[in-house]
């Protein structure tokens, strides 16, 4: 007979405290908002691609996430899969002109955004591709209303620069981009530095 034991439930489990199992639902409430708003963000950077696209200025995609199936196709034709490895920079693409321009996207709900939201491979490709000449940065949204785009060398030298490895919002109001509703201009002072005068018509 198996005894009784008050800190588990009658499936054997440990029985969380009223506090553990309200923490655990705000943490699946707040991974549940952080995702609506990481897809809503990510569609307003596709209608921007979109939009440089059909103004001739810039060719950006996102890029796909590596995966490797784990077994054969069911007979729904799905199949389970896991990602090979750590996501390359979020989107890519050539300028006008022929230059090359890779970004990672990040969305906040808080005060700050801390460097470590990029993975030290996102971190390291970046790195590459700037010093290869490539336009890069991380484009920052907070609460989908304010939306900045960092340069690369600033968030990586982030530590030196601020003395601390997280940017406030004062920090990156000098970052920020215009946006109207469904569109950000994230090439905005690109535009007219890389593309030329006509780009800002």
């Amino acid at each position: 007979m198996t005894k009784y034991d008050p800190r588990k439930n009658a499936e054997g489990y440990n029985d969380p405290t009223p506090y553990a199992a309200e923490k655990h639902m705000m943490a699946q409430i707040r991974g549940k908002q952080a995702r609506v708003a990481g897809g809503y963000f990510e569609n307003i950077i596709s209608a921007s691609c979109n939009y440089y696209l059909s103004r001739g200025l810039a060719k950006i995609e996102k890029t796909p996430e590596p995966m490797k199936p784990l077994g054969a196709k069911n007979r729904k034709g799905q199949f389970l899969a896991c990602y090979t490895k750590q996501a390359q920079p979020d989107y890519g693409g050539t300028l006008k002109g022929g230059r090359s321009i890779y970004f990672e996207a990040k969305h906040t709900d808080d005060e700050r955004i801390e460097q470590r939201r990029l993975t030290q491979e996102q971190q390291d490709d970046l790195e590459a591709h700037h010093k290869l000449g490539a336009i890069a940065f991380v484009l920052v949204s907070v609460s989908l209303t304010d939306f900045y785009r960092v340069p690369w060398p600033i968030w990586r030298d982030m530590a030196e620069i601020y003395g601390r490895k997280y940017m406030t919002h004062a920090e990156l109001s000098r970052y920020e981009v215009p946006a109207t509703a469904g569109f950000i201009k994230f090439l905005h002072g690109i535009e007219s530095e890389v593309l030329g005068k006509e780009a800002t018509t």
